[in-house]
């Protein structure tokens, strides 16, 4: 009885001890510090101090000359086409010159952008510099100018991860997302060529404008927009005498239906299959000094 009563003893001093070994690793496991994994550097301090101004002067004919700079700075969210933990600061430059009273105005954008967190007193990642009024940008992923200085109103389209020009349009930029469940932007505008172009395809009376369709990063499709009345194409082309619309509409696409004989480079069914999900239909009008409406492109997706 006394022999299994200390073999008892010894067998449970052998498994205290070892219960207390156990807990004197864990706590020496528990006091050495936890390797933390490498962080990425920060980016460094950024300060920079731009001047805005306004200044009035009066002319030799008594007129009154207004001009304005203004500057603005923003910080970017995720860009498409640049790493997840980029961002870009970009500087917009607003320019004018006019004589109050008049039509027009002498202005120009200016666009520089650099990498949040360079030093700003290095040369930019990239410069947009055109005649506009103004600019802003959309969805982290492209930059709009205002380049209408006239009577007229268009705008260019850039992509802001390195400032590529992507398409001019003469009606507001359309923007939406094809898919439901993420942000997947696209955008729509129509291009109404002057006839200074170069481009031959551009040139045949018969044509009216292009519809172009892009996603943040590149054009995805243009379509070429026809009337077989060259006198009614001339017309619809004319920045003066014609005042156009581009709308979107989300639902099931219908059948494309033409108003007083118009006619299209691509059949619509032919475009509603290479641009867009069906779910969204495009509708292209353009109204002449006349009230007459013609429906260009109905339908087309």
């Amino acid at each position: 009885m006394e022999v299994k009563m200390n073999s008892y003893l010894k067998l449970t001093s052998m498994f205290c001890t070892s219960i207390a070994s156990m807990s004197l690793m864990l706590a020496q496991a528990a006091q050495t510090p936890k390797q933390q994994p490498a962080q990425k550097s920060m980016s460094r301090p950024v300060r920079a101090q731009s001047l805005s101004s306004v200044s009035s002067t009066l002319a030799a004919d008594g007129s009154q000359l207004l001009e304005i700079r203004n500057v603005s700075y923003q910080v970017t969210g995720i860009v498409p086409g640049l790493a997840e933990d980029e961002r870009l600061l970009p500087r917009k430059t607003a320019h004018s010159k006019e004589t109050i009273g008049d039509i027009g105005v002498d202005a120009t954008i200016l666009l520089e952008a650099w990498r949040f967190g360079d030093d700003l007193g290095q040369k930019p990642r990239y410069t947009i510099s055109v005649p506009g009024t103004d600019g802003h940008t959309i969805d982290n992923a492209i930059f709009i100018a205002s380049r209408g200085l006239e009577e007229v109103d268009w705008w260019s389209v850039y992509r802001l991860g390195t400032g590529q020009h992507l398409f001019d349009t003469y009606v507001p930029l359309v923007s939406f997302s094809i898919s439901k469940q993420f942000l997947t932007p696209r955008y729509v505008g129509l291009d109404v060529p002057s006839d200074e172009l170069s481009d031959a395809r551009l040139k045949q009376p018969n044509v009216v404008a292009v519809l172009t369709y892009a996603s943040a990063e590149r054009v995805l499709k243009e379509a070429l927009l026809t009337c077989d009345d060259a006198d009614q194409a001339a017309l619809l082309r004319s920045y003066s005498d014609a005042t156009r619309s581009v709308s979107m509409v989300e639902g099931e696409s219908v059948a494309a239906t033409g108003h007083h004989g118009h006619s299209s480079y691509h059949s619509a069914r032919t475009i509603r299959r290479h641009l867009i999900p069906s779910w969204y239909s495009f509708q292209c009008k353009a109204t002449t000094l006349t009230s007459r409406t013609r429906n260009f492109l109905p339908g087309c997706t």
